[in-house]
């Protein structure tokens, strides 16, 4: 099950054509699968300012401050309604709030300044009109957790010693192959496969798959011809299985 993202919008209506900035954000935000919170959607003349704010920024995924110049202002001055957004997102009341879910977004021309209180955080900057679809995206991805580069996992260790090595999931098989083999062979060259199915009772087929795979580790040497198949340990084979205790 999708759960849709909220996110709230809080900026300052320093002009017309600003108001009209945040309300374009908002629709587009809301067309890429968020749930964006603007005045301008919810509130109709009369609406209780202060229980709208309240409500939405203590439910919301995120919270993204469009930080103009007069909003950093109103801000840090504790000003008007941004002031007031202010006041409960610093208050006691909201000191479980995640501080990972303000997001501050630079709408300014030639300063990147946020409120005293958010100088510690990341910023989106959207002050370059040139630059605003990648600033959408990364704020898109932010909201839906859907970041560009996932971490890689972490791969193994180049320079770890031979009596270190791990053997893959079906370790205990392969130990008791290789332990077979070191045991069949003796002080001859090589030793045929079929003595070492008959031993431990495996099928033909896994033995060939656990061959391959000790094989590729340098554990041992194979040959498959037409009528039958040897194997034979390798020095690394043989201290690995001697630090492993595999062979006396």
């Amino acid at each position: 099950m999708n759960i849709i993202p909220k996110a709230f919008i809080s900026y300052s209506h320093d002009t017309q054509e600003h108001k009209k900035w945040a309300l374009q954000l908002a629709t587009r935000l809301r067309n890429n699968g968020i749930d964006a919170i603007l005045d301008q959607f919810e509130l109709q003349p009369g609406a209780d300012l202060p229980h709208f704010m309240e409500t939405h920024l203590a439910s919301a995924n995120k919270i993204l401050m469009i930080c103009t110049d007069k909003y950093v202002a109103k801000a840090n001055k504790g000003q008007g309604g941004v002031g007031y957004e202010k006041m409960i997102i610093t208050s006691s009341l909201m000191k479980n709030i995640d501080a990972n879910k303000i997001i501050p977004i630079i709408k300014q021309s030639g300063t990147l300044e946020v409120p005293t209180f958010l100088r510690s955080k990341l910023y989106i900057n959207f002050s370059k009109e040139d630059d605003f679809e990648f600033s959408y995206d990364e704020l898109v991805r932010s909201i839906h957790n859907s970041p560009l580069f996932e971490k890689p996992a972490i791969g193994n260790n180049p320079f770890k010693p031979i009596v270190q090595e791990k053997l893959e999931d079906d370790s205990k098989l392969l130990d008791s192959i290789l332990s077979v083999i070191i045991e069949k062979q003796g002080i001859e060259l090589y030793v045929l496969s079929k003595f070492i199915i008959n031993e431990l009772k495996i099928s033909p087929m896994l033995f060939k798959i656990s061959i391959l795979k000790l094989n590729k580790m340098g554990f041992v040497k194979c040959f498959f011809t037409n009528d039958y198949s040897t194997v034979a340990v390798t020095e690394k084979g043989l201290m690995y299985a001697f630090e492993n205790k595999l062979v006396q």
